[in-house]
């Protein structure tokens, strides 16, 4: 009876027991590297695994047999796929967390498929909408707005990118420019050129920022020299202020995008534009060349037109 009693025990583990695991694990992450967004996220994922696991067959066991530990992942990874129906994209994002869920244990990952996602190509505006959001750009008060969003629009650089610009990396002559990005990913240097829209932006900001540092000394304030973008008070603007910028822009536009949005869209129209794959690399500051030919993979919207396309009249 003792035996039996036992073996029952080890196949359900006890509330209290889980509550404990999840409360362990919520102090562990705490001390990892992570934003408080991914940490709110897998929490939830292995909260999510760990009910899951105490009305499962194989109990606690699956926290310290690798064996088990790997049969209970892999069989949690069939539910959600076919009782919760998740997507492929959901499916993995929980792998990964129980992922580190299993690393905070010292247990080792799970030896379990990820599932294969289809290749599409990172979402970009469609033509309608960059368009509309160029009006709303154009028609925009501010020189500063102006500007910071045709520059994203036309020259694809990362949002940190953007941000950290000096007056010193802008070059420009009434026919030629270019910027200078000192800080971009893995602290490689690169020149991106400037076209006439974004040099035409750039001279309206110049002269309002000229402006308005005179009008801060004349206060008796004092603004910063170096910097490219400045806010209200002459101070550097952030990377989630300069964010914030562009997601107004684009709720006036009626849109749902992000800067990283506009950087998509900016190597997607040189891809479909006919630019050879490699200058495209250097332009965007992509190290590997695989990076910019996933922007030639099709779009949703192009499989659906090409679908729609060979619709027969009857």
């Amino acid at each position: 009876m003792a035996t039996r009693a036992k073996k029952a025990a080890g196949r359900r583990p006890e509330g209290v027991e889980a509550e404990a695991v999840l409360a362990a694990y919520a102090d562990w992450l705490k001390r990892q590297p992570l934003a408080t967004r991914s940490r709110e996220a897998y929490l939830a994922q292995v909260r999510a695994f760990l009910n899951w696991l105490a009305g499962s067959e194989h109990g606690p066991q699956a926290l310290v047999d690798p064996h088990v530990r790997d049969w209970a992942v892999r069989d949690y990874k069939r539910h959600v796929k076919t009782a919760k129906r998740w997507a492929p994209a959901s499916v993995n994002q929980a792998l990964a967390a129980i992922d580190n869920f299993y690393r905070s244990l010292a247990a080792g990952r799970p030896e379990v498929l990820r599932e294969e996602l289809a290749q599409v190509a990172p979402r970009s505006l469609e033509e309608a909408d960059q368009r509309r959001f160029l009006r709303i750009v154009e028609a925009s008060p501010s020189p500063r707005d102006r500007a910071m969003a045709t520059v994203f629009f036309y020259a694809g650089l990362r949002l940190s990118e953007l941000a950290a610009l000096d007056m010193t990396d802008v070059e420009m002559s009434a026919r030629r420019g270019r910027l200078k990005v000192r800080t971009g990913k893995g602290d490689a240097y690169r020149e991106v050129p400037l076209n006439s829209a974004s040099r035409k932006a750039l001279d309206d900001w110049f002269e309002a920022r000229t402006d308005q540092l005179a009008a801060l000394a004349d206060a008796g304030g004092e603004g910063t020299t170096s910097a490219l973008w400045l806010s209200r008070s002459g101070t550097r603007m952030t990377s989630r202020a300069v964010d914030l910028v562009v997601r107004r822009l684009a709720t006036e536009a009626k849109l749902e995008l992000s800067a990283h949005v506009l950087r998509h869209t900016f190597v997607t129209n040189l891809i479909r534009s006919g630019a050879d794959v490699v200058l495209v690399a250097e332009i965007a500051g992509h190290r590997r060349l695989d990076t910019t030919r996933r922007y030639s993979l099709p779009s949703q919207a192009d499989k659906d037109a090409a679908v729609e396309a060979v619709l027969v009249e009857i």
